[in-house]
């Protein structure tokens, strides 16, 4: 294999043929990791919920695109179309729901999903990019979807590139050192995309709120993050001679730059905020919801359920390591 910079060797690993994620990777026991949707669908619930709540305050309109990323099979689509349904049957008829899939693969599974869980009551489409999205009023959500976006090594003036599979360093183009030195990292993963990202977000939709869930970091702390996924064994990037067993096979990631991301959408012209995702959960009802669904399954119900919620909370698991991020315009 010649060499290539690290960015595309990371790309090609995620989304080229055969890339991990085109593959669709089964995610929860049987999977390389596990998320918030696998806990419990009442991560869904609180983002139904949030969303409700927007349209009855007026913040968003009734006839809005309900719009997601990232969306692997379509799981947490039809928790959050569910969960509408429940607190306001009538929405279903006027909201249309949206997944963006660029990986046909994907969208067809979303497909087959989302048909056999609503058949035809619920109003969805599933397109390959933002272009045919135009709306005047969406709401965009995603969990997990910046961390899954590629990246450069970048040390103090060098950049990595891959040759048989290994990492090597050379001197770094003035463009990524530029952008290096304006973001502030002397040492760590540099993300591709956020700006594009935000700037389709921005051109599609006249009003718009994105909620989007991730784990990273406030601020540069002259280190790597990056490292690889594999049937739940966390591997350090550095710590693997030869990538090649990993490649196309597991799940390479590193955490978000928070700073980096919020930049990027202030840029774009969204007003941003982070927090984390306990309290972002609570306030957006989800508590709420499970003492709704304590009245109506009983307590027994609600005590394994909580069992399940309690991952998505709880500082020592998923409540503090994860966090919401909020971007309106």
């Amino acid at each position: 294999m010649p060499r290539r910079r690290f960015l595309d060797y990371a790309r090609e690993w995620l989304y080229g043929e055969e890339g991990y994620y085109v593959k669709a990777p089964a995610i929860g026991k049987r999977g390389d990791f596990f998320t918030s949707v696998s806990a419990t669908s009442f991560f869904g619930g609180a983002i139904a919920n949030h969303l409700v709540g927007l349209i009855r305050r007026g913040d968003l309109k009734e006839e809005s695109a309900v719009v997601e990323f990232g969306a692997h099979q379509g799981e947490l689509l039809s928790d959050v179309a569910q969960f509408v349904y429940t607190l306001e049957p009538k929405l279903l008829k006027t909201l249309t729901f949206t997944i963006v899939e660029p990986i046909e693969a994907l969208r067809r599974a979303q497909e087959k999903h989302i048909r056999n869980g609503f058949g035809g009551a619920l109003r969805f489409r599933i397109l390959p990019d933002l272009s045919s999205a135009r709306s005047s009023s969406a709401f965009v959500y995603a969990n997990e979807l910046f961390d899954a976006f590629s990246f450069d090594l970048y040390n103090r003036g060098e950049i990595a590139y891959v040759e048989n599979h290994s990492l090597v360093w050379q001197k770094a183009d003035a463009k990524a050192a530029l952008k290096a030195d304006r973001l502030g990292v002397e040492r760590g993963e540099i993300f591709d995309g956020f700006e594009r990202f935000a700037r389709a977000l921005s051109g599609a939709f006249d009003r718009c709120e994105a909620i989007i869930f991730d784990y990273g970091v406030f601020h540069p702390r002259d280190d790597f993050s990056a490292r690889i996924y594999k049937e739940h064994k966390i591997y350090p990037l550095f710590s693997v001679a030869d990538l090649k067993p990993f490649y196309k096979n597991a799940d390479l990631t590193a955490d978000v730059p928070f700073w980096h991301l919020l930049g990027a959408f202030k840029e774009a012209g969204f007003d941003g905020a982070v927090q984390e995702q306990n309290a972002a959960l609570i306030d957006m009802g989800l508590l709420d919801l499970l003492k709704l669904y304590e009245e109506k399954a009983g307590f027994e119900a609600y005590r394994r359920e909580s069992g399940r919620v309690r991952t998505l909370l709880d500082p020592l698991l998923l409540g503090e390591r994860f966090k919401c991020c909020r971007f309106c315009r």
